[in-house]
């Protein structure tokens, strides 16, 4: 699942303007398409306490968590004060600096690294456009699928109405959105019915779809592995020390941020 991946998806938020705009807390910051249709991005949502609609996906998480896309953090630092173990993964500095001095732990790392915990995680959480990381959403489900448990759950959300596309964008500032503030990247972007199509073929199974403040979620359950002799102790969720030490001990990357929320 690597390749070149990585490195594609951590150049796609390496610019100052999303780590500016998690400083501040504030927007506006748009996803540009080549057309100059504008996806905006909810800067002021991602960078407050989770709110009703958060809470509702967090309450059925079950076990060890991973974040993917963070951002700065509030559903890490929400499951944290809830005592749910929980890691949160960006490729962005600023949004990973920002989830530690929430208290969350998070690494900066791409989804598509190698990751702490691989095949022991409960759930997962793809929130906040974060279905879109890499434009390939069936590749982001496959490497979900091997990073949960046998039978883990994910929950995403999806975009509320019926859409799926794969598109290059740019990010850019609201002043500024005539013109890119870096590479273009790819993004993917897909309502429900999309979504349980690329996922069905791969093993998931849909168990729950709910809305909730104007936002659309789906919660699915991976194939269940068939166990060998070993399989028990792989199917151990990761625990809070084994996060905190490899955290301790990873490297920070020599490039800069993204993240996905």
């Amino acid at each position: 699942m690597s390749g070149t991946r990585p490195e594609t998806v951590r150049r796609t938020w390496s610019g100052d303007p999303y780590a500016d705009a998690l400083r501040t807390g504030r927007g506006p910051l748009f996803l540009r398409r080549g057309d100059g249709w504008l996806l905006p991005l909810e800067v002021e949502r991602w960078c407050a306490r989770a709110d009703a609609a958060d809470l509702e996906a967090l309450g059925r998480c079950e076990g060890a968590v991973l974040d993917v896309g963070c951002g700065p953090g509030r559903l890490v630092a929400e499951l944290a004060a809830r005592g749910r173990p929980v890691l949160g993964i960006d490729i962005s500095l600023a949004a990973v600096a920002h989830t530690l001095r929430l208290g969350g732990q998070a690494l900066r790392r791409s989804v598509f690294e190698p990751l702490p915990g691989e095949g022991r995680w409960n759930s997962a959480l793809l929130l906040d456009g974060n279905l879109g990381i890499g434009g390939d959403p069936r590749g982001l489900l496959a490497r979900l699928a091997e990073l949960l448990c046998p039978g883990g759950l994910l929950i995403v959300e999806t975009v509320p109405v019926d859409v799926d596309e794969r598109v290059e964008v740019r990010l850019v500032r609201g002043a500024e959105a005539g013109s890119g503030d870096g590479g273009a990247f790819p993004w993917a972007r897909l309502g429900t019915p999309a979504l349980l199509r690329h996922a069905r073929p791969l093993g998931w199974r849909a168990v729950d779809q709910w809305t909730a403040g104007g936002r659309a979620f789906v919660a699915l359950r991976s194939r269940a592995r068939r166990r060998t002799r070993n399989a028990s102790s792989s199917a151990e969720p990761p625990n809070s020390r084994a996060v905190i030490s490899h955290q301790r001990a990873a490297k920070p990357f020599a490039d800069s941020p993204v993240a996905d929320s």
